[in-house]
């Protein structure tokens, strides 16, 4: 199998939902982008300087992780950050493309391997790809994920399930199959940067320093259309997804309620890819970054992991049909 299956085993939550359905108003006078948007972001802030879509994040001192959830999150600890800004959702397709169009970048799920570097391997077995969720129709345990996880050569950012799809009318949907080189190399261009975990963290809650989930403590909350607050599984993952929040893939970003801070998806909808290296002192995974947020593939009976304090490490070598990032911005200082 490619190296850049080496570390999938690692990975425990995945995503499944859509396409979202209507616009709807929320809290503090916002609305949800959705359909409506053409997931290129306009809204500047006051000083021209501040890339277009940015959130204004004070900083200040919380508790990060949790005691409450999986070993990985502990110790909890207060950390403090200092000001930044983060874009208000998911890079999207649309901003992917751009990036593309303008530097000809060509992503980790799109190059072949070196056949020099791997002898061993057939014609095959060295061509691009990435891996892609497939929904089986029955488990043997869940210790396998290759039970629902499959490497499709030709999958990458603009063939999500593979060489037959495409992105036509997901322009407003986040870009998946995203390894950290190509996160970087887009914030890069942008001029921006992916978040510190501490920084992320700090703006999923939202300014809900103790809730275990981006909207508040009760994990069952739904909206005012009596929808789950995010886009995660619905039932008996792998085998059942109940789908009512709408999605069986990755939704529109904005189809579901802000946080505190005006954020969307900081929970559900995608992993995304942080600057930080993974480091737990139970199990060390070399090479690997921390993903935050979880996906539409997180469930409570096997993942559980949309919410602020949860993490998981990412292999850089590796892009996922339900990966993939938002970036920051730091003024510098005059």
């Amino acid at each position: 199998m490619p190296t850049k299956l080496t570390n999938f085993t690692q990975l425990f939550c995945t995503l499944a939902l859509g396409a979202c359905l209507v616009c709807v108003p929320l809290a503090h006078g916002q609305t949800s982008l959705c359909q409506s948007y053409s997931g290129i972001p306009t809204s500047k802030s006051a000083s021209n300087k501040v890339p277009a879509g940015m959130v204004a994040i004070k900083g200040g001192r919380f508790s990060m992780g949790s005691e409450r959830f999986y070993p990985e999150e502990r110790p909890r600890k207060v950390v403090e950050v200092a000001p930044f800004f983060i874009q208000q959702h998911e890079v999207t397709n649309a901003q992917f493309a751009a990036f593309v169009k303008s530097t000809s970048y060509v992503t980790v799920a799109e190059r072949n391997l070196d056949a020099k570097q791997f002898p061993k391997f057939s014609e095959e077995q060295l061509k691009a790809g990435s891996l892609v969720f497939r929904q089986p129709l029955k488990v043997k345990g869940m210790n396998d994920v290759g039970q629902w996880w499959s490497w499709q050569v030709g999958a990458s950012w603009h063939h999500p399930e593979g060489p037959d799809s495409d992105i036509k009318g997901r322009a407003n949907q986040p870009v998946v199959h995203i390894a950290f080189e190509d996160a970087m190399a887009y914030a890069r261009w942008a001029g921006q940067d992916l978040p510190t975990e501490a920084e992320w963290e700090f703006a999923a809650r939202g300014g809900l320093d103790d809730a275990d989930y981006t909207w508040g403590k009760d994990k069952g909350q739904r909206d005012a259309q009596g929808k789950p607050m995010a886009n995660y599984w619905q039932g008996n993952f792998p085998l059942q997804n109940l789908k009512e929040d709408s999605y069986q893939n990755a939704a529109p970003v904005g189809c579901f309620p802000a946080n505190g801070f005006g954020l969307f998806d900081m929970a559900g909808n995608v992993w995304e890819l942080t600057k930080d290296d993974y480091l737990d002192p139970r199990n060390p995974y070399g090479g690997m970054k921390v993903a935050k947020g979880g996906s539409f593939l997180c469930s409570d009976n096997y993942c559980g992991r949309y919410r602020p304090a949860a993490r998981t490490p990412h292999g850089i070598d590796t892009g996922m049909q339900h990966v993939g990032f938002r970036t920051v911005w730091r003024p510098t200082k005059p």
